[in-house]
C-alpha cells in the first residue's frame, strides 16, 4: 500500500527511536490478539465435545495432550494434571466461560495498555517532529520565508504535524491492533482448515491494487486540501491582523469575498479527499461478499464430496469472518495513513531548504569591527523582482562614522541594510568589515555585533524584560537599567503596575508607537553592538523626547559605527556624512550642506519629504 520511500515512513521510522514504548505497542498488541486465537481454536472444538458428542471437559483435555506429541514434553501425566478438572459437562462448561472470561479481561488489559503505549508514542514523536520542524524554520533564509509567507510555515509547523499525528495514531494504535487481531483469527481458520483459508488470501493481492489506485487519489487530494487550508490561513490572518486598514477603507465586504472564495476552494478538496475515503468503504465490502459466497461454493463442493465435515466449515468461516471483522476497519485506518503522506512531503519540502549559515558554521568568528564597512560593486535583485534593488553599490565607511541613507520610498536604503546583516546575500560584489568579506566568517559572530532598530520591531506575548532580551539572554541587570536609561524607556517602564514584568501582548499590544519602539532601541543598545542600524528608529516619537535620545544615542555611539535611515532633518543633519540613493543606486554622498548646493535630488527630498518638526 505504501511504499517504504514514502515520506510518511521517513517520519514514521522516528517512533522506533523510543524504543520503550515502541516495544510495548508491539508487545501488548500481540498479547491483546493471541487471547482471540485461542479462544477461536478451542471453544468451538471443546463445545463440540461436551454438547455433542456428551465427553466430558476433563477427558476431552486428556485426549488433547495425548493426541499432541509436542506436549509430552512438557506433561508427563495428563491424568494427573487433568485431575481438578470436572467431569459433569454441565460444569465443564461453566468452567469453559470462566477461563473465557478471565482470557477477555486480561485481553483487555493487554488493549489497554497496547492503545496507552501507542497513543503516547505517537504524540511524543509529533512532538519531536514539531520541534526540528520549528527549530528548521527559524533558521531558514529570509527569502524562502518571505516568498512562501509566514502563513504557509506556520500552517505546515501546526496542521500538518497534527495531520502526520493523525497517520501516527491510524498506524500503532488501530492499524496494528486490528491487524493482529485478523492475522490471529487467520491463524485460527487455518488450524481448522487451510484450503479455505488460502482462497481467501488469494483475493487480497487485487484489494492492494484497488486500495493502491485509491490511496494515490486521497494524497494528491489531501495535499491540495493542506494548500487550500494554507490559504484560508493567510486570508483570514491578513484580514484580522490589518482589521483597522480593512475598516478605514470600508473593505469588510472584500475580505469577506476573499475569505468565501478560500473557504469554497478548501470545502471543493475536502470533498474530493473525502470521496475517495468514501468510495473505498463500499469495494471492500462487495469483495467481501464476493469472497463468502466463492469460499461457501467451494465448501458445499467439499462436504458433499466427504472431504470436509459441516462443523470445520462453520468453524472455519467463523474464525474467517472474524478475520474479515477485524480487518475491515484497516481500509479506513489505510486512507488515514495515505492522507498523512501529503503532509510528510509537505514537511520534507521544508526540511529541504537548506538553513541560513549551514556551510559557515565552521568558519572562523569574525573579529570585532574596529576599521571599516565597505560596500564593492554590490548588487542585489529580489526573486522575482523584474530589476534591481541595488546595483553597483560602492561605498566604504570608516569606524565611528555617522552616516545617514536618504532617498526615495523603494530606492534600496533598507535593502542595503539588510545585506550588512546578511538577511540576504549579494548577487555580485562583496561586503567587507575591517577587509574581511562577510561571507567570509560565521553568521553568528556577524550578527552579534550589529544591533538593529527598525520601523516596526518584533514584540512577543510576554514581560517587558523578555522583550528587551530578546536574543541576549546572558546580560546582567545593570547592562539592562543603562540601556533603558539611554532610550528614555526607563521612566514610563518604572510607572507600570508591574515594572519589567508588565506582560504586553502580541506585536506590542498595549504599547503606544513611541514606547515600543524605545523598548526596541533599548534592545538594540543592550547588545553592546559595534555597528547600530537605525532604521526609522525614532519615526514615532515626539520631537523632544526624539532629542533626548539623539544626544543619548551620540554618547552610547562613540567608537561605534552607525547606519540610519531617516526622513527626519535633525537625523539627517547630526550624520557626518549623507549617502543619496536613487533606484538602488549611490548618486551622491556629502554633507547637509554640500548636498544642498550640489545634489538636485536631496534639496527637493529636504523641500518636500523630511520631516522638520511633529
Amino acid at each position: 500500500m505504501l511504499k517504504r520511500s514514502d515520506p510518511f515512513w521517513f517520519f514514521a521510522k522516528r517512533m522506533c527511536r523510543r524504543r520503550k514504548l515502541f516495544a510495548g505497542t508491539l508487545v501488548f498488541s500481540i498479547l491483546s490478539a493471541g487471547g482471540l486465537a485461542a479462544g477461536l481454536i478451542t471453544i468451538g472444538p471443546v463445545l463440540e465435545l461436551i454438547l455433542v458428542k456428551g465427553a466430558s471437559l476433563q477427558s476431552a483435555a486428556r485426549s488433547w495432550l495425548t493426541e499432541h506429541a509436542w506436549t509430552q514434553q512438557f506433561v508427563s501425566d495428563p491424568i494427573a494434571v487433568t485431575a481438578w478438572i470436572p467431569i459433569d459437562p454441565f460444569n465443564g462448561v461453566v468452567l469453559l466461560m470462566g477461563a473465557l472470561c478471565v482470557m477477555s479481561l486480561l485481553g483487555g488489559v493487554a488493549n489497554y495498555l497496547h492503545q496507552s503505549c501507542s497513543l503516547t508514542l505517537s504524540a511524543v514523536t509529533v512532538a519531536e517532529i514539531r520541534l526540528i520542524v520549528f527549530r528548521h524554520a527559524i533558521h531558514l533564509p529570509l527569502e524562502p520565508v518571505l516568498r512562501r509567507g509566514p502563513a504557509e510555515i506556520v500552517s505546515r509547523i501546526s496542521r500538518d504535524t497534527a495531520e502526520l499525528e493523525r497517520g501516527f495514531t491510524a498506524l500503532t494504535s488501530k492499524a496494528l491492533a486490528q491487524l493482529t487481531k485478523g492475522l490471529a483469527a487467520f491463524a485460527a481458520a487455518l488450524y481448522f482448515d487451510w484450503r479455505l483459508t488460502i482462497a481467501a488470501i488469494i483475493v487480497a493481492p487485487l484489494l492492494a491494487v484497488i486500495m493502491r489506485k485509491i490511496g494515490k487519489r486521497i494524497r494528491r487530494s489531501t495535499k491540495l486540501a493542506l494548500e487550500q487550508q494554507e490559504d484560508i490561513l493567510r486570508v483570514s490572518q491578513e484580514a484580522i491582523s490589518g482589521l483597522r486598514g480593512f475598516k478605514t477603507a470600508t473593505a469588510e465586504a472584500t475580505a469577506f469575498r476573499r475569505f468565501a472564495r478560500a473557504s469554497r476552494a478548501l470545502l471543493d478538496a475536502e470533498l474530493t479527499a473525502r470521496f475517495a475515503r468514501a468510495f473505498s468503504v463500499p469495494i471492500v465490502e462487495v469483495l467481501t461478499i464476493v469472497v463468502i459466497m466463492g469460499l461457501a461454493l467451494i465448501a458445499a463442493n467439499e462436504i458433499l464430496a466427504g472431504r470436509m465435515s459441516f462443523e470445520r466449515f462453520i468453524l472455519s468461516l467463523g474464525a474467517l469472518g472474524v478475520a474479515g471483522g477485524s480487518l475491515r476497519p484497516l481500509t479506513g485506518l489505510l486512507n488515514d495513513i495515505q492522507s498523512a503522506s501529503a503532509p510528510a512531503q509537505r514537511l520534507l519540502e521544508i526540511f529541504a531548504i537548506p538553513v541560513e549559515g549551514m556551510r559557515e558554521r565552521d568558519l572562523p568568528a569574525l573579529p570585532r569591527h574596529a576599521r571599516s564597512i565597505e560596500f564593492e560593486a554590490v548588487r542585489f535583485r529580489y526573486l522575482d523582482a523584474d530589476r534591481d534593488a541595488l546595483r553597483d553599490i560602492q561605498l566604504t565607511i570608516q569606524h565611528g562614522e555617522f552616516i545617514a541613507f536618504v532617498g526615495p520610498n523603494g530606492c534600496g536604503k533598507t535593502t542595503l541594510a539588510s545585506l550588512l546583516c546578511r538577511l540576504f546575500d549579494p548577487m555580485e560584489g562583496s561586503i567587507l568589515i575591517d577587509r574581511t568579506d562577510i561571507r567570509a566568517g560565521n553568521l553568528q559572530s556577524l550578527r552579534r555585533q550589529v544591533g538593529v532598530v527598525a520601523q516596526e520591531s518584533t514584540f512577543i506575548r510576554g514581560t517587558i524584560r523578555e522583550n528587551v532580551m530578546l536574543g541576549a539572554d546572558d546580560v546582567d541587570a545593570d547592562a539592562l537599567d543603562r540601556a533603558l536609561q539611554l532610550a528614555h524607556a526607563k521612566g514610563f517602564v518604572s510607572q507600570l503596575s508591574k515594572g519589567l514584568d508588565s506582560m504586553i501582548g502580541e506585536g506590542g499590544t498595549g504599547l503606544s508607537g513611541g514606547q515600543k519602539q524605545r523598548l526596541a532601541i533599548a534592545r538594540a543598545l543592550l547588545r553592546d553592538p559595534a555597528i547600530l542600524v537605525l532604521d526609522e528608529a525614532t519615526s514615532q516619537i515626539d520631537a523632544e523626547s526624539e532629542a533626548q535620545i539623539a544626544q543619548a544615542i551620540e554618547e552610547f555611539c562613540v567608537g561605534r559605527t552607525v547606519i540610519a535611515i531617516a526622513h527626519r532633518l535633525s537625523t539627517v543633519r547630526r550624520a557626518d556624512r549623507i549617502v543619496v540613493m536613487e533606484e538602488g543606486r549611490i548618486i551622491d554622498v556629502g554633507t547637509h550642506e554640500a548636498l544642498l548646493k550640489r545634489c538636485g535630488l536631496y534639496e527637493r527630498l529636504a523641500r518636500t519629504q523630511f520631516i522638520t518638526h511633529d
